[in-house]
């Protein structure tokens, strides 16, 4: 995904001292306090670096965010150690291995706690230290200048939300740590799954189509998922929480329900229990997702590459958020178009109007217009391709006069 790195150039006073930043609202991040020594190194790097750190960050960030660089690196492992090792379960340093009396070597599960303290520790490092980074790097060094990135530029989530989508997604992301760390050293121990580490097992015919199979099957099942989380009952009871960030930032990625959390990460690591799927697929796959995963929730203006045709831009899932029942695809789009789930311009989209259908505007009143125009005018123009905005817009408009 790509977005522009607009100049940082310190706006000062007459007598040459810097004006009073806006106060980041976010104040529980290490970012605000270090802001000016954070800027003062930064623009000595020249822009392409600065570009290039901040898209390194956000897929390590996306990598890391459920603690699945644990289970990246234990099929890293798998894939490279030899045979010996492959088939002889690791060891406990004193022979035992148990958790409320229970045997785990009988499990594959021994050495557990320490997979644990790994997959935890490392999982919030990254997610309060790069995603803090993230979070300074846009919105406080360019929070001025919203319009030349932002998705909603003039909208930014209270205070009160900002940290509570902060303690929401630490907690999810104990739980997806807890779980990365149970399946890694299951797998590490000889456990069985659907992985496979040598190419000859199946067939290069098979390693070549198990990327779009595996991808399909992910994303196409991440689509119903979240679709049936907008049915009424779920939502309320469950996915509502997530829908408290009508202006998402990276941190909100991991603020989901804990049982939706747990749910979708089923969803996502299905494959490993399900059909033949060689490692480097399955890890490759998975850094895609979590990795757009964050730049979808970022707010940020990023668009698809051009060897992304499948991929929608960042407003896509923004919209999501703003517009409620509409556009529930993560890493395709189609989906919704072919079951009439894609947001359309002649369609007012809000949080009571469930099913992802909207409601046309020739049904709608002029209150609910209006409202409707108050949040199309809201987007940025640059967030979309072409007068898509524009359009969208104009379509209320005319309706209104």
């Amino acid at each position: 995904m790509t977005a522009g790195k607009p100049q940082a150039e310190a706006k000062t006073t007459t007598n040459g001292s810097s004006q009073n930043k806006i106060v980041d609202p976010m104040a529980v991040t290490w970012t605000e306090k270090y802001s000016d020594t954070l800027e003062k190194y930064w623009n000595m790097l020249p822009n392409f670096i600065g570009t290039f750190i901040a898209t390194v960050a956000v897929f390590i960030l996306g990598s890391t965010i459920r603690g699945e660089w644990l289970l990246i690196l234990v099929h890293f492992l798998k894939a490279f150690q030899n045979e010996t090792t492959s088939t002889s379960p690791t060891s406990s340093p004193n022979g035992t291995d148990s958790l409320f009396n229970i045997n785990l070597e009988d499990y594959k599960l021994q050495n557990v706690g320490y997979y644990w303290i790994c997959a935890t520790s490392i999982s919030y490092i990254f997610y309060l230290g790069v995603g803090g980074f993230l979070h300074w790097y846009y919105y406080v060094r360019q929070r001025e200048r919203a319009i030349e990135w932002k998705c909603q530029p003039n909208k930014f989530m209270p205070p009160d939300l900002e940290r509570h989508e902060i303690l929401i997604g630490s907690f999810s992301l104990l739980l997806g740590s807890t779980v990365s760390a149970f399946i890694a050293c299951y797998v590490m121990n000889g456990g069985d799954t659907k992985i496979y580490y040598d190419i000859n097992e199946y067939g290069w015919l098979w390693y070549l189509a198990s990327w779009p199979v595996v991808f399909v099957w992910q994303d196409y099942l991440t689509y119903w998922h979240h679709r049936m989380y907008h049915t009424p009952f779920l939502y309320k009871n469950f996915h509502k929480l997530h829908h408290k960030y009508k202006q998402p930032t990276a941190f909100s990625v991991t603020a989901i329900h804990p049982v939706e959390f747990l749910h979708m990460q089923a969803v996502l690591i299905s494959p490993m229990v399900l059909f033949p799927t060689h490692w480097t697929v399955f890890v490759t796959i998975l850094v895609y997702i979590y990795y757009h995963g964050i730049i979808d929730h970022s707010g940020i203006n990023f668009k698809a590459h051009w060897w992304q045709p499948w991929q929608p831009d960042c407003i896509f899932h923004d919209n999501h958020h703003q517009y409620f029942h509409v556009n529930f695809g993560f890493n395709c789009e189609i989906w919704d178009k072919i079951h009439g789930t894609y947001r359309q311009k002649n369609k007012v989209y809000r949080e009571d109007i469930y099913y992802g259908k909207g409601k046309d505007i020739n049904e709608c009143t002029t209150d609910e217009l209006k409202a409707d125009l108050d949040e199309r005018e809201s987007e940025n123009v640059l967030a979309y391709r072409g007068t898509v905005r524009d359009e969208q817009v104009q379509e209320v408009k005319q309706k209104l006069k």
